[in-house]
């Protein structure tokens, strides 16, 4: 063999090998992560710690519940006596976790999430600019908006979902059967995390944050005037909740003023006059009144029964939805303008 060959072949350079790397995500949704990445965290941290607690109030709860009932200290009137008063204290204490401090948490979920993730979206994309940017990329402004938003609203949609169905699941179970706790589901901090509504109030703060942020484009203006559009809506849709679905009214004996069923909704009340009339506790307590209605035959009371609450619940969520539609629709629609505004002033 040549030496000339072996030569040839000790000289040939092998090219190196480039490293492999593993494949990264990409496209309009792995931008939307990687921008919402920080909230999107703190509401699955906050999904954790809420449902961590109710399921350990509940699975704590029952088995005190069942010790209780087997020492014969069920009854109320055995409570006064000491080693029932022991059994019982530790109930009570989770109890009044549940309505002091749980509630409350959870009624603030869907104004957190308007100001600190809705408003913010978009405010500090035009805020900063980087719209335009995003915008000149052979992005649409629709599809822009639609990756941008999908994410953070499937959370919302899902934590929203976690939350209530637990939240509900822990009330029927553990506080509005226990002789331990006063809790109706009318309640002014009750009904805003049970059933369907916490979800509803959610996905709106979340679509009124946003349309928020597109239209002021300043992070702490949106911020503010979104916490004070959530406050506003909440105060009116309660004050308009009663007559979400036809109530109730009947007469009852009188000097009852209390005497709607069991976890009813008591609205108004008042007396039957000797005329028949029918005049509400503030027409009587009206100066000169006073003296007509001491001659009243019996009481009236109008209420809501705990039956009407699923009704009066779809009816506030219809609401909220056709309202999230809206602001929905109005952002879309602005958007899309922008980006006509942007083309169009490229071209000039």
């Amino acid at each position: 063999m040549s030496t000339n060959v072996l030569a040839d072949r000790a000289t040939t350079a092998v090219p190196p090998r480039e490293p492999r790397t593993a494949p990264r995500p990409g496209g309009l949704l792995w931008l939307s992560w990687r921008q919402s990445r920080t909230a999107l965290w703190a509401i699955a941290a906050l999904v954790v710690t809420a449902s961590a607690t109710l399921l350990w109030l509940h699975f704590s709860v029952q088995p005190l519940m069942a010790d209780l009932r087997r020492a014969g200290c069920s009854d109320g009137a055995s409570w006064s006596n000491g080693g029932c008063h022991g059994m019982v204290s530790p109930i009570t204490r989770r109890v009044y976790l549940y309505t002091t401090w749980l509630q409350p948490a959870l009624v603030a979920v869907p104004l957190l999430i308007g100001m600190f993730l809705g408003a913010p979206m978009l405010a500090q994309e035009y805020e900063r600019g980087t719209v335009r940017l995003a915008w000149t990329q052979s992005v649409s402004p629709l599809r822009w908006l639609t990756a941008r938003i999908a994410l953070p609203g499937l959370a919302v949609l899902a934590a929203g979902g976690v939350l209530a169905v637990l939240a509900t699941w822990v009330w029927n179970a553990d506080i509005a059967h226990s002789p331990f706790a006063f809790d109706p589901p009318f309640q002014g901090l009750t009904y805003p995390v049970l059933g369907v509504v916490p979800v509803a109030w959610s996905l709106f703060a979340l679509a009124l944050g946003l349309l928020v942020g597109q239209l002021l484009r300043r992070t702490v203006a949106s911020v503010l005037v979104t916490g004070v559009l959530v406050a506003v809506v909440h105060g009116l849709l309660r004050w308009g909740r009663a007559s979400f679905y036809p109530s109730v009214k009947e007469m009852v004996p009188r000097g009852v003023y209390f005497g709607q069923p069991d976890n009813a909704w008591l609205i108004d009340r008042g007396v039957v006059l000797q005329d028949g009339r029918w005049a509400s506790d503030q027409f009587c307590w009206d100066g000169d009144r006073t003296r007509g209605c001491e001659g009243a035959t019996s009481n009236w009371i109008e209420y809501h029964p705990v039956g009407h609450f699923v009704p009066i619940q779809l009816v506030e969520a219809g609401i909220l939805v056709a309202l999230t539609v809206v602001a929905l629709t109005v952002l879309f629609l602005r958007v899309r303008r922008d980006g006509n505004s942007l083309r169009a002033t490229r071209r000039a």
